[in-house]
């Protein structure tokens, strides 16, 4: 199996990124109905087929796309507003509760446009931020085709970034809440640990969507102390300059997860005995425009 990883290396909209994410997971849904349609009326059943059965087309390759987005928070259904999953508009937004507070970060005033975005979605979780001195990995995957319950996927995505973390010399570690944890070095052991990943994801048909936002510098510290982060009143997030790793770049740290996403999968999902999944033989990039081919 082959992975493709589009890096876009430049602050993009987030609603760009989650128009091609869009795009790939109605691949995968329309591969999964032309392999395992869901019904087949009795009239089509009942005639002959002269030239035997069609072979099916290849499946689409699993993708990561690693991206930083222009300043955005975003809510998991757990959060979503009142009204619908879409935004009216920026004069009469709807908001759900948890973003009330800051409602006039996210509306425009007289002298200047608003400081974050607003966007309402369908992955797991509940309010976060994105933004400038992140790092946010999408990852639309086929998990049977990688032999991944949902449970497993989710613990996949925490241990790509703890190992991720293990190459800074950073000790990362899973709690009873979600996402992935640090502890801050310059303050005592019996500290609270603070976040440095949020984890929320999709699932439909076993098709994937959505991922992480691992938190590179201290820009976005800032939007965080606005908000409740995933409704975990009292914890703080960090990020790898705030425990110590200094002139680390976003670009780097994207490459590095998915190599240690793609020897997580290998490791424990493809390569032992008993393992269902395939092998990720080969990752290779690819560009918005290959991937937006018909």
């Amino acid at each position: 199996m082959r992975l493709a990883h589009l890096h876009l290396p430049h602050t993009t909209p987030f609603a760009r990124v989650s128009d091609i994410q869009q795009v790939l997971t109605s691949r995968f849904l329309t591969h999964k109905k032309l392999v395992h349609p869901s019904s087949i009326s009795s009239q089509t059943t009942s005639l002959p087929n002269k030239l035997g059965p069609k072979a099916p087309p290849p499946p689409p390759d699993p993708t990561i796309i690693t991206f930083t987005p222009n300043p955005v928070y975003t809510t998991g259904r757990r959060d979503l507003p009142p009204s619908n999953t879409c935004p009216p508009s920026s004069t009469n937004l709807s908001l759900p509760p948890a973003l009330e507070p800051i409602r006039n970060i996210l509306t425009p005033s007289a002298s200047q446009g608003p400081k974050a975005e607003y966007v309402p979605t369908l992955r797991g979780g509940q309010t976060t931020y994105h933004g400038p001195g992140q790092m946010v990995a999408y990852t639309i995957l086929d998990l049977k085709r990688l032999g991944l319950t949902p449970r497993c996927h989710i613990r996949v995505l925490e241990n790509s970034v703890i190992d991720l973390l293990h190459g800074y010399r950073v000790h990362g570690f899973v709690t009873e809440d979600p996402g992935v944890w640090v502890r801050d070095p310059y303050a005592g052991p019996d500290t609270q640990p603070k976040k440095i990943t949020a984890v929320g994801v999709h699932l439909r048909r076993n098709i994937s969507s959505f991922g992480i936002g691992l938190n590179v510098t201290q820009e976005p510290m800032w939007f965080f102390r606005q908000i409740v982060a995933c409704g975990l009143e009292g914890k703080e997030a960090t990020s790898l300059r705030g425990v110590g790793v200094e002139g680390v770049e976003v670009d780097e740290v994207a490459h590095g997860f998915v190599d240690r996403f793609v020897e997580r999968v290998n490791m424990d999902f493809a390569c032992r005995e008993t393992a269902t999944g395939e092998k990720i033989e080969e990752v290779y990039p690819v560009q918005v425009e290959d991937l937006l081919q018909d």
